[in-house]
This record gives C-alpha cells, structure tokens and sequence, in this order.
C-alpha cells in the first residue's frame, strides 16, 4: 500500500495530478475539499459539525477533520491499494495527527510530494482558471496573493517535517500536464 501526500501552492496542480495519478498507481484520491462537500451536503455528524464553524466563520478544528478523513479511509480501505491525499495536511500540526491516525491503521505516509512553481506563473495560471472555473478566488490577484503568504505561512514548514522523516520529493510543477505527471510517477514507482 502506497500513500502518498501532494502538496503545493494554490495553482500548483495538486488535483489535476492526484486524478491523473489515482488512475496510474490504483490509489484512492481523498481530497479534503471533496471530503467536507460530502459530509456537508449529506447532513452527516460531522458535516454538521463542521458547518457549524464555518457558519460562525471559524476554522474546522482539526480532530473533525480528521476524523472526516478516517471515516473517508474506513469506506475504501478493504479494495484500496494506497491513498494520495490532496489538500491535507495543511499544517505541521495535520500531519502529525495524519501520521498517527494512519499508525492506528497500520499504514504510514511513503512519500510527499511538493509540486514546485513560481508564484508569478501560478498567479497567471490561477486568473485563467478563475475565468471558467467560478471560483471567485481566482479571479483575483490580492486574493490569490493572499492565499500563497497563508500557504508560506502555514503550510511550507510542513517541508521540514516531511524532510526530517525522509519523506520529502521536490517536483518542478510547470510544463505540460503530462510531463509533470511523469515526474511524480517515476517518484512513486520507485517507492
């Protein structure tokens, strides 16, 4: 079983590629957002919960979100050959609960993989998406320049700590989808 945790600037390509690769290696694709959409629209314990900060306009503390992600793993765990996480951790704090919420399961992460790319590239390819996507958030350029200083604020320590487990692979995150695609894949093979 092969987990996989992908990470990286908004815009980076982090579910293009998790969608790409789930197919490639057999994983199940658990993307936090999708996760909370889920729980949410299905009036689930949690989702309800959930809903309640975010009403209040709170952060989701993050034993909910968690235990989102472990109900998320005990529906696919019989048939799954690996996870790729998308989305989460996004903090130092996420990623040790991740690790010991796997340990409780007899699994661990294998490998993160950071998809690198210049901001001024990103915040280019984060308008044009923002112009089919209906994500007001990427139609604007102090919005999305916010979004990356919460990210080098909050999410780019979690290099380090995947660094210190070994865990850690850089990938160039521009160019053609494909080719990043393959970049990622030689990393996970080799796993």
């Amino acid at each position: 079983m092969k987990n996989i945790v992908l990470f990286g600037k908004p815009g980076a390509g982090k579910g293009t590629q998790a969608s790409v690769l789930k197919e490639k290696f057999e994983l199940v694709h658990i993307s936090t957002g999708d996760v909370f959409r889920y729980n949410i629209s299905n009036q689930t314990e949690l989702g309800t919960l959930a809903k309640s900060y975010m009403d209040k306009g709170e952060l989701v503390p993050d034993s909910v979100t968690i235990n989102m992600l472990s109900d998320e793993v005990d529906r696919s765990i019989a048939q799954a050959k690996g996870y790729i996480f998308d989305g989460f951790p996004r903090t130092t704090a996420q990623a040790k609960a991740l690790d010991a919420f796997l340990s409780e399961k007899g699994m661990q992460v294998d490998a993160t993989i950071a998809l690198e790319a210049d901001e001024d590239e990103l915040t280019a390819r984060l308008l044009e998406r923002g112009k089919t996507s209906g994500r007001t958030d990427d139609t604007d350029e102090t919005k999305i320049r916010t979004r990356f200083a919460e990210y080098n604020a909050k999410t780019a320590p979690l290099i380090d700590f995947y660094q210190k487990q070994n865990k850690l692979y850089s990938v160039n995150g521009i160019g053609e989808i494909d080719q990043i695609t393959e970049r990622i894949a030689s990393i996970i093979a080799s796993l």
